[in-house]
């Protein structure tokens, strides 16, 4: 699935999408979450930290190369790469999505996968941090343009 938004990023400019794709995960199966979406649309500067969700090849990959921590709330294990500035989870937290579903429907973007809107949306209203609230009333005037752009 591809957006219908985006900005013209190129994203080998940035030093974290440089090394996720050091890190060689199979592309279909993980997908970048947290605010990196909201980056790729245009919203926010470059994020400081990347967060993946990965299934299958991707997460047993990572599992092969970094060493899996308890250190969630729910206990559910996350690698970390590059002194934590790349978190690589089996599934999001919290479960708020299944995590089939977060990476089947995402959208591509320089050949990574970013989480669609609304589940970041979903995501960031469960936190509902200062940053947060910005990023969600941001998103959703992008899912508002979206909608009426799809009507035409």
């Amino acid at each position: 699935m591809f957006a219908s938004f985006g900005f013209p990023v190129n994203l080998d400019e940035y030093p974290l999408f440089l090394r996720l794709a050091k890190i060689d995960l199979n592309r279909d199966h993980f997908a970048i979450f947290g605010s990196a979406p909201l980056f790729i649309r245009g919203i926010i500067s470059e994020p400081q930290d990347l967060d993946i969700v990965a299934r299958g090849p991707a997460w047993d990959k990572a599992c092969q190369l970094g060493e899996p921590t308890f250190d969630t709330p729910c206990q559910d294990p996350i690698i970390h790469f590059w002194g934590g500035r790349i978190e690589v989870f089996r599934e999001w937290l919290p479960p708020c999505c299944d995590t089939d579903k977060l990476i089947d429907e995402a959208d591509l973007f320089g050949g990574f996968r970013f989480v669609q809107p609304e589940f970041v949306v979903a995501y960031k209203s469960i936190l509902n941090r200062p940053k947060d609230l910005a990023h969600i009333e941001a998103l959703r005037s992008l899912l508002h343009v979206d909608k009426l752009l799809r009507r035409k």
